[in-house]
């Protein structure tokens, strides 16, 4: 993390002749959103003087109550060097939201997702852990565009997992990706075609919770242009096309005690697994059902987590069984972590931290019941094979999933009572909109024959 000072922010802007500033900011829907102000009132930045209009934000505030302050992070300072700079460079901040309070003072915003998982975050530090290792494993689609710069559906593609050029027809497209987040600062771990035609992945190393979910949405913005200016469109959608694999984001997660070392490990017992760990493990599990809302938060997400294509839909684990919702990868020692495998790109990535780290404490609080490894192949047993060893399916619909999340006490006090209330109050009115929708399949389905 870098440690920058007010005077280092000026001396930056200075310069690399920075002319705007971009005020960016995460909704509760996991979009990114930004007020751009120019050079001249980077002290009001500095002095986070700089307000929006809260109401205009989808789950944000009031029209009565709607101005709001952007607080800037300057860890987060960032020269956007991917962006046209024909009208002078543009930097960002990444910022925290607060309200008006009395006094002139200002108060954070129980809304904004960044202070949400830093609330849990304190917990965690309360309950003696000094940190929350995080590394997300975001996969997309790049598909073409058609003549008039929209967005298709076509494949850019023929490539599977690992396949190279000129099968992967993505190439320089990915590697133009990687050279521009190593530029702004990303250790990338790994690039490659993913299983389905015309789906990525990029690895970067893991980081706290906090920086890894504030890298989360710069990749996304980074991929996004980067593709445009291969004429390509990237999409984050989890499940784009029918009948193939969808996009994740696998959570590997860790925590570090107050002595520096992995929680997780125990050199001791037969798998390397610390008696902590396999609370943690049932933490998640128990709380899967009522997380999937903040984890797997749109309709089409549902439409991955069904068995066949990887996605795990089952409520166990496993130390190297990949139909299982949570995996332990094989390293040990400090990078002794569990592999959260159901979470999609869809995800806001500060909420679903928030809730896996919730779950996960939970369970290290001894309030969970002990789940067992399973180490058979999920997806070819019989939903009572299944039930027989203690395993059961994640919500099958987002309507599902809201009625798990309205019944799970412990995510909805980690999620807040403001993010509550909008987030089950928006996603009410998408399943609805859904529900009544006609499918083309149902056109294809029942027209001719009723």
């Amino acid at each position: 993390m870098k440690n920058y000072t007010k005077e280092d922010i000026r001396r930056i802007c200075k310069d690399e002749d920075v002319h705007y500033i971009r005020m960016q900011f995460t909704d509760i829907m996991g979009i990114v959103k930004n007020v751009e102000i120019p050079i001249t009132r980077l002290e009001d930045a500095l002095d986070n003087n700089v307000m929006f209009d809260g109401s205009s934000i989808e789950g944000f505030v009031r029209i009565y109550e709607a101005d709001m302050f952007l607080h800037p992070d300057l860890n987060t300072f960032l020269v956007l060097n991917w962006e046209d700079n024909s009208y002078g460079k543009v930097a960002r901040f990444i910022c925290d939201i607060y309200r008006p309070g009395k006094n002139g003072q200002h108060i954070p915003f129980e809304g904004d997702p960044r202070y949400v998982l830093k609330r849990s975050i304190k917990k965690m530090n309360e309950m003696g852990f000094t940190a929350f290792n995080v590394g997300l494993e975001p996969e997309f689609f790049l598909f073409k565009l058609d003549s008039n710069g929209k967005p298709t559906l076509d494949f850019n593609d023929n490539g599977g997992y690992f396949d190279l050029s000129p099968i992967d027809c993505a190439e320089d497209c990915r590697r133009d990706i990687v050279a521009e987040l190593q530029r702004i600062g990303f250790v990338v771990e790994a690039a490659h075609h993913e299983v389905s035609m015309s789906q990525h992945e990029i690895n970067f190393k893991f980081n706290s919770a906090l920086e890894a979910c504030d890298h989360v949405q710069t990749f996304k913005i980074v991929v996004k242009n980067v593709a445009k200016r291969h004429g390509l469109h990237a999409t984050f959608m989890p499940k784009p096309i029918y009948g193939i694999n969808g996009s994740g984001m696998h959570a590997n997660c860790s925590l570090v005690k107050d002595d520096g070392k992995n929680a997780f490990y125990d050199p001791n017992t037969p798998n390397g697994l610390s008696e902590l760990c396999n609370k943690w493990i049932s933490g998640i599990l128990d709380h899967a059902r009522g997380f999937c809302l903040v984890t797997n938060p749109i309709v089409n997400s549902y439409k991955r987590i069904v068995p066949g294509f990887e996605a795990p839909c089952y409520i166990s684990w496993s130390d190297s069984n990949r139909s299982t919702m949570i995996r332990i990868p094989a390293a040990r020692g400090l990078k002794t972590r569990t592999e959260v495998r159901s979470v999609d790109v869809a995800a806001n990535p500060y909420l679903a931290m928030a809730a896996i780290l919730a779950a996960g404490l939970d369970g290290v609080k001894g309030n969970c019941k002990n789940y067992e490894p399973v180490y058979d192949n999920l997806f070819k047993m019989t939903d009572e094979e299944r039930a027989n060893v203690g395993v059961y399916s994640l919500p099958a619909n987002l309507n599902e999933a809201i009625g798990e999340f309205l019944k799970d006490d412990v995510i909805k006090e980690a999620m807040g009572e403001h993010v509550c209330e909008k987030l089950v109050q928006a996603k009410k009115i998408e399943w609805d909109n859904y529900r009544r929708q006609v499918t083309k399949w149902e056109i294809d389905q029942y027209l001719m024959r009723y």
